[in-house]
């Protein structure tokens, strides 16, 4: 796969995940979020499960699905991320939601440095930093004060930054993407469904109230985008694909301004224009230093 196809299914994948922010925050006036995280898991579980089989027929060798311990982990990064992203939204925005989730941005570089001694291309660093500027001013340039849901997306941030990490690892180490995105969905299901159990209440009425919500992320956002993360990261570098995810903040405005009406000020545009520089710049860079190396040697 070449690089400007896989990094045009994290775009995808970006633009179907900043549509979700709506429906997640809507699904809470039924059901807890909790229960929401199991149930959109396992319908993703079961979108994706068929796909998994497949891509396990057509390998070489191995169980037709795919099972290690790294997928296990991206699980448990996943459900780290939807879970406390989805407590946040209780009782924050859905614009500081998205603003605050993309500070995955800027964490993704500082584990990869930090925790695996793997410090990526330098260009990254300024697009981060561009991308980053670029959420900031999306959001109008400012947030309210710190309330609870905040702090619980910030830490939803540092999980969705791991699973970044750990999603483009075993996806290149593998090379079985949707069997990686069905082991991380089982994963969700079961902790979501026990912690559901303990903690909420389930009841019929409320996941009916919640099914279109229920079924968009679960089918969707998750089935879908995620399964395009995994396809995309085996081709993308982490901190590269971090970036290219980022834009779910600008689909997410632009689709509030298409589909609802809604208007996006003058630092929005600019934000904007921010991440496609950060995207272009981490896309054309790298691979014209490449093109020299390659031409000088």
């Amino acid at each position: 796969m070449s690089r400007l196809l896989a990094n045009s299914i994290l775009l995808t994948a970006g633009a179907i995940w900043g549509m979700g922010f709506v429906a997640q925050s809507t699904a809470m006036d039924a059901i807890g979020p909790l229960l929401f995280v199991a149930l959109r898991s396992a319908i993703a579980m079961l979108v994706t499960l068929p796909f998994a089989i497949a891509e396990g027929r057509r390998a070489a060798d191995g169980p037709v699905i795919a099972f290690s311990p790294g997928f296990v982990l991206a699980g448990l990064a996943l459900f780290g991320g939807i879970v406390f992203q989805q407590i946040g939204l209780v009782t924050t925005t859905v614009t500081n939601s998205g603003f605050l989730t993309g500070l995955y941005v800027v964490f993704v570089p500082i584990l990869m440095t930090v925790i695996l001694r793997r410090p990526p291309h330098p260009v990254v660093w300024p697009g981060a930093i561009l991308a980053f500027a670029g959420l900031v001013l999306l959001s109008d340039g400012a947030l309210t004060s710190l309330r609870p849901g905040d702090l619980f997306t910030i830490l939803a941030a540092v999980f969705w930054a791991m699973q970044v990490i750990l999603v483009g690892r075993q996806a290149s180490m593998t090379g079985r993407p949707v069997a990686l995105a069905f082991v991380q969905f089982s994963v969700c299901t079961l902790l979501g469904l026990a912690a559901a159990l303990v903690f909420e209440p389930i009841e019929w009425r409320a996941i009916q109230a919640a099914l279109p919500e229920i079924l968009y992320a679960g089918a969707i956002a998750s089935g879908l985008a995620f399964t395009l993360q995994a396809i995309g990261q085996r081709y993308a570098s982490p901190a590269t694909a971090a970036i290219l995810l980022s834009t779910e903040v600008l689909f997410a405005a632009l689709f509030g301004a298409v589909l609802l009406g809604e208007t996006i000020g003058s630092l929005g545009y600019l934000g904007g224009l921010l991440i496609f520089v950060a995207i272009l710049l981490i896309e054309v860079l790298p691979a014209r230093q490449a093109r020299n190396a390659a031409a000088s040697s």
